[in-house]
């Protein structure tokens, strides 16, 4: 973790801004929560729990910075919230794809990349930079699945 946040601060700071201490406490909130989808609320209390005088609008601001640095992304999964990952570096750095349960809402990360190439392909065809993606697929998770076909037979 500590790579990580040094990595981070010598990207703010290449930019003129600095890892303050509540910037920094949002970032090892992120960071310890990595598998989590995290909304701006959910960030603002647990940061809150280590730094009971943390803003919300502190947090909101943070986020924003992060967001616009790429340190961070952020993502909708249908629910009208934004939720926030980081980005990772070195082994973290995936592409992932999101699936999303319509019913339960559960998340569901799967770690692979596009599929054959699409993203080089895509580029190239029209000659187009990525800088970034999100692929969501909603469904039914197999616990809501199971739900429903219990229910039908009775």
């Amino acid at each position: 973790m500590k790579n990580v946040i040094t990595g981070v601060k010598e990207k703010l700071e290449a930019d003129q801004y600095k890892l303050t201490v509540r910037r920094e406490q949002i970032l090892r909130v992120l960071l310890e929560n990595k598998d989590k989808h995290l909304s701006a609320e959910e960030v603002y209390y647990l940061a809150k729990r280590k730094a009971p005088d943390m803003g919300l609008a502190t947090v909101y601001r943070t986020l924003e910075l992060f967001l616009l640095k790429n340190i961070i992304y952020s993502v909708d999964f249908g629910d009208g919230r934004r939720r926030y990952e980081f980005y990772g570096w070195g082994s973290d750095n995936y592409p992932h794809y999101h699936l999303i349960c319509t019913q339960c809402g559960t998340v569901i990360e799967v770690n692979e990349d596009f599929p054959g190439g699409l993203e080089n392909r895509v580029s190239k065809e029209h000659k187009f930079k990525v800088e970034s993606r999100q692929l969501k697929i909603f469904g039914i998770c197999e616990k809501c699945a199971l739900k429903t076909l219990k229910s039908l037979t009775g």
